[in-house]
């Protein structure tokens, strides 16, 4: 397999979903999968209750000109359009924090069960309380990196916006950013288990950034979609300790970590 590479790091995603679902890994899998249902009926009424409203809104403050209502009629359709993409994005985006918040111990132990089947060695043993407190604790450090980075991101994209020929490159931004953010999220589960420090594993990730994208990307995606959400996140977690094996715990700083941490 080649490392670093788009079309690698979308299959990382593959080979997790058919992963995860083997018999000996579903009961790691069912308690997610029922916080992934539940948090599911939660955000999609309220996008469906709000949806439409809020466009409405939005096309209501449009001037009420009758020699412009040609043009009104055709920017309302724009902007229906530009608000079902940024709704589709951060419902995605709020399923995927949400539920990994809530399901971070579960998602740690699932990866470390996966790890243990494939190379035959588990993390460090700890206690399951002790777990539950550093996953929860891991998942508001890296809410802290999603959010001050994610700020300085839109902030370059909003300036790009305004400058022509460069504007055509905001969506690719932004794309680019989603996807590394996703990566970021699921290939830490693994790399926590092993307490590595956030900062070395996000230089780790850097050495990948190719597979980040394709991997992120293609979760992303997949959480966009309502109730292939729901499998996907678990798949993900599979996903990105396969990441984690194949291109991040060779890299000599993660291994002289791992080496340090096993003494």
């Amino acid at each position: 397999m080649n490392n670093n590479h788009l079309i690698t790091g979308a299959g990382y995603l593959l080979d997790g979903t058919k992963l995860v679902f083997e018999p000996r890994f579903r009961h790691f899998v069912i308690v997610p999968v029922v916080v992934n249902v539940l948090i599911f009926l939660i955000l999609t009424a309220l996008m469906v209750a709000y949806f439409n409203p809020a466009v409405q809104a939005i096309i209501g403050l449009l001037p009420d000109w009758k020699w412009l209502q040609p043009l009104l009629k055709a920017m309302a359709v724009v902007i229906w359009l530009a608000a079902a993409l940024v709704a589709v994005v951060v419902y995605g985006y709020s399923f995927s924090l949400i539920t990994n918040i809530l399901a971070a111990p579960f998602y740690g132990l699932l990866a470390e069960k996966i790890e243990e089947h494939l190379t035959g060695q588990a993390p460090p043993p700890e206690s399951i309380a002790t777990m539950i407190v550093r996953t929860m604790g891991r998942e508001l450090v890296k809410l802290w990196y999603f959010v001050s980075r994610g700020l300085l991101v839109l902030i370059v994209a909003f300036i790009l916006g305004f400058i022509p020929l460069a504007n055509f490159f905001v969506p690719v931004i932004l794309a680019l950013w989603a996807a590394w953010s996703m990566s970021i999220q699921y290939v830490d589960y693994p790399a926590d288990n092993y307490r590595l420090k956030f900062g070395l594993f996000r230089r780790a990730m850097g050495q990948g950034r190719y597979s980040a994208w394709g991997f992120g990307g293609l979760t992303l995606l997949g959480l966009m979609v309502p109730v292939l959400n729901i499998l996907v996140a678990p798949a993900a977690v599979a996903g990105g300790t396969l990441f984690w094996l194949q291109e991040l715990t060779n890299q000599p700083e993660v291994e002289q970590f791992k080496a340090r941490l096993r003494r």
